[in-house]
C-alpha cells in the first residue's frame, strides 16, 4: 500500500509530527513516505496543524485513534477546526518498551516518565513495582533523549525502538504493553480540500444532527443503503449548541459511484455536512 503513495508525496519533504525523532509519529512518517524527507517536530498537535494550515509544511503525521485506548478526540476537533483534509492513513504496531542508559537494570529504575497514553497502555507492568514512580510527559522519545543528553541515572522512558537506537539507550524491558496487539491510527493530513490520489475507497466525514429520534438511524439506513461499510462512528457534543451534536464517520466502498450517491444525500439530510478527506483505505478488513 505504501510504495502507491510514494510517488504522489515524492516531491513533499516538510513532513510535521507531534513529537521527535524516535516517537511513533517519526516512525509513521519514515513508513508512509520514505526517510527521505525534512521532518518537522512539534510538541503539540494544534502547533502542528497550525503550521500546517499555514503551508510552512506540506502535510502532518497525527494520531486519530488506539486499539485499546480508543478515540483521540481533540484530534478530530483540530482537523475540524483547521479544514485540513485526511489524504492517507497508517497502521502502526505500538511496541512499548523500558529503556534506560546503558548498565542500568530495573533493580536501578526509581522513575519512569513517558506519555500519558504510554504510561496507560503499560499499567499491569508496573502493578507490582510499587517502589518506581510514574510521570506523565509530552512525548515518549523526548524522554529518551533528556535521559541521554543528561546522563540521569535512575530514570527510564518508554519509547520505541527506534528511540533507543537514535539516542543510544539500552532497552530493559521489550514489549511492556498489557495488550501485545495494540495498534494506533494515525491519518495524513494536507492543507487542501481534497487528495489528489486516484485510490480512494474510503472517505472520513463529519456531520450534525438535530436531537430527536431517529435523526441518527436515518443516515445509518443511507450508509447500508448505499452499500457502505462504516467503520467509525465518533460523535462529539456542540458546546455552542446544546442538544445538538457532531458525528465523525469514516466509510469504507468498493464503487465509488456508491459512495457518491450517499453523499448527495446525507448532504441533503444532515447539517454542517463537511468531507475531511476522502483516500485510500490501508487496513485489511
Amino acid at each position: 500500500m505504501v510504495s502507491k503513495f510514494r510517488d504522489f508525496f515524492f516531491m513533499k519533504k516538510n513532513i510535521g509530527i507531534q513529537g521527535i525523532k524516535g516517537s511513533f509519529h517519526h516512525i509513521v512518517a519514515n513508513n508512509f513516505f520514505g526517510q527521505e524527507i525534512n521532518l518537522c517536530e512539534f510538541l503539540s498537535f494544534e502547533d502542528m496543524i497550525s503550521n500546517l494550515n499555514d503551508n510552512k509544511i506540506e502535510y502532518a503525521v497525527m494520531a486519530i485513534e488506539n486499539s485499546t485506548a480508543g478515540s483521540i478526540i481533540p484530534n478530530y476537533a483540530l482537523i475540524d477546526e483547521y479544514e485540513v483534509s485526511i489524504v492517507g492513513e497508517y497502521y502502526l504496531q505500538i511496541t512499548h518498551n523500558l529503556m534506560a542508559l546503558k548498565g542500568q537494570e530495573l533493580k536501578d529504575i526509581k522513575e519512569v516518565q513517558s506519555h500519558p497514553m504510554a504510561l496507560l497502555q503499560c499499567r499491569d507492568f508496573f502493578k507490582k513495582k510499587t517502589d518506581i514512580k510514574l510521570i506523565e510527559e509530552k512525548d515518549t522519545a523526548q524522554i529518551a533523549k533528556k535521559i541521554i543528553e543528561n546522563n540521569l541515572t535512575g530514570l527510564a522512558a518508554i519509547a520505541s525502538n527506534l528511540a533507543s537506537e537514535i539516542y543510544d539507550l539500552e532497552i530493559i524491558q521489550h514489549d511492556i504493553q498489557t495488550i501485545k496487539e495494540n495498534q494506533t491510527r494515525f491519518v495524513i493530513l494536507q492543507n487542501q480540500e481534497l487528495s489528489d490520489s486516484k485510490i480512494i475507497n474510503k472517505a472520513s466525514l463529519k456531520f450534525e444532527l438535530d436531537h430527536k429520534r431517529g435523526s441518527l438511524a436515518t443516515i445509518l439506513n443511507v450508509i447500508s443503503d448505499c452499500k457502505l461499510n462504516l467503520t467509525k462512528i465518533q460523535s462529539m457534543p456542540k458546546i455552542k449548541t446544546p442538544w445538538r451534536y457532531s458525528f465523525f464517520v469514516d466509510i469504507t466502498f468498493e464503487d465509488i459511484k456508491d459512495y457518491l450517491k450517499a453523499k448527495s444525500i446525507i448532504m441533503i439530510m444532515a447539517k454542517e455536512f463537511k468531507v475531511l478527506g476522502e483516500y485510500n483505505n490501508s487496513k485489511d478488513d
